[in-house]
């Protein structure tokens, strides 16, 4: 889909795109456009380089440091990250615990950690499924119970996205056992740095450890770390997971993935000719790039109503479930790509500055640690089936 862009968002689009290309540091620009793993410092790094600018956090409200730009000049501005193979922005910060605490959250919370998150000091993850809660979040059994001044955390967390490289966690935990399952749960700020908190890596089927579970024993939290009223956490969990399913569609990024594909597939062969030769392949292609406008449609639609004041609401678990199904609908597509040379699966080709001998071109060996890192995202965010639910009760009626 084209859009049709007035001479001011024209000019803005080359406005970010020469920021880009003249800030991106090459290393990191290279790690993205090839699939190579990303450090933390090549997420800080760039992180900062756009908070020197004003734009880390484009979203949030002038007055703590957004840039109060247009819904479509946001729109412009993530485009043209994932055109440049620039890394997402890390979301737990500046699109998740961010908004709870600029709305929920009080004077002095806000002062203190916001600054914070724009500069990367600090580095949050989320705390919010469990060993045995999940999709069924409201069956989480982290205790907080009240000594004095502080929170006496116990428990654990699981599935925790870069925990091993966070000082900072916000966590879903239970304050009142006696209460329903979703009136009884608060939302924490916790330093993770505090005696009694454990991270164990996971290591996952694409051989990553980018997943945790960190443990909880006895973890003194101070009470002034309490977001909003004690047991109203469940209100600020659904607050903010409609931000977090949102920006999971990627619709940008799943352009940028599209035109590699494409691209690959001009050089790959099927009996002689290029792989985008063949009609069956060729089908496969344009039905996803079909289903990604539809969903770019959609997107720009919710974007622009939120923009007229309607917060987060049910809708946007259809972004979630087509933004992952048709990422993961690019990764099967890319190992079709280059046929027997995804089969070899080497681990270490992830790494930057990994010169071995490839099994067949360059651009395989990451291809195949991708479609198994992939396979997640339609759980994470909530469960895809999930998600159905939601919109059948909350926007069908059902």
């Amino acid at each position: 889909m084209d859009l049709q862009l007035t001479d001011d968002d024209l000019a803005f689009q080359r406005e970010v795109r020469g920021f880009i290309e003249e800030n991106l540091p090459a290393d990191i620009r290279d790690k993205v456009a090839h699939g190579r793993k990303l450090e933390k410092d090549d997420f800080v790094r760039w992180q900062r380089i756009l908070n020197d600018r004003g734009w880390l956090a484009p979203h949030w409200p002038v007055e703590h440091g957004g840039t109060g730009w247009t819904p479509m000049q946001r729109y412009i501005f993530e485009e043209e990250l994932a055109r440049g193979h620039s890394p997402r922005v890390v979301p737990f910060g500046t699109k998740m615990v961010a908004p709870v605490i600029y709305t929920f959250g009080n004077d002095a919370q806000k002062a203190h950690y916001l600054p914070r998150i724009l500069t990367s000091e600090d580095w949050w993850c989320q705390g919010y499924s469990e060993p045995g809660s999940g999709s069924d979040l409201a069956s989480l059994g982290t205790r907080a119970v009240r000594d004095g001044d502080h929170y006496v955390v116990n428990g654990s967390k699981t599935w925790t996205t870069l925990a091993q490289h966070a000082n900072m966690i916000f966590c879903l935990v239970r304050t009142d056992p006696d209460a329903k399952a979703q009136e009884g749960i608060s939302f924490l700020l916790i330093d993770m740095t505090t005696p009694g908190v454990e991270v164990q890596p996971i290591v996952t089927i694409d051989g990553s450890a980018e997943i945790n579970t960190v443990f909880f024993s006895d973890v003194r939290v101070p009470v002034e770390n309490l977001v909003g009223e004690e047991n109203k956490g469940w209100t600020y969990a659904k607050f903010l997971l409609g931000h977090e399913r949102s920006g999971i569609a990627a619709v940008g990024r799943s352009k940028a993935q599209i035109e590699r594909l494409k691209d690959i597939a001009a050089h790959e062969t099927v009996s002689g000719a290029p792989l985008m030769a063949d009609t069956d392949f060729r089908e496969k292609v344009a039905q996803l790039e079909i289903d990604l406008s539809a969903l770019e449609m959609t997107e720009l639609r919710y974007v622009i109503s939120e923009n007229a004041g309607k917060p987060p609401g049910a809708e946007t678990s259809l972004l979630k479930i087509r933004g992952t199904e048709i990422q993961q609908g690019i990764s099967e597509l890319l190992m079709e790509a280059v046929g027997y040379y995804a089969q070899p699966y080497v681990r270490e080709a992830l790494d930057y500055g990994w010169n071995e001998e490839p099994i067949g071109p360059a651009y395989a060996p990451p291809l195949a640690p991708t479609y198994f890192n992939w396979r997640k995202t339609s759980i994470y965010g909530g469960t895809n089936e999930i998600q159905k639910n939601i919109m059948a009760k909350m926007v069908l009626g059902l």
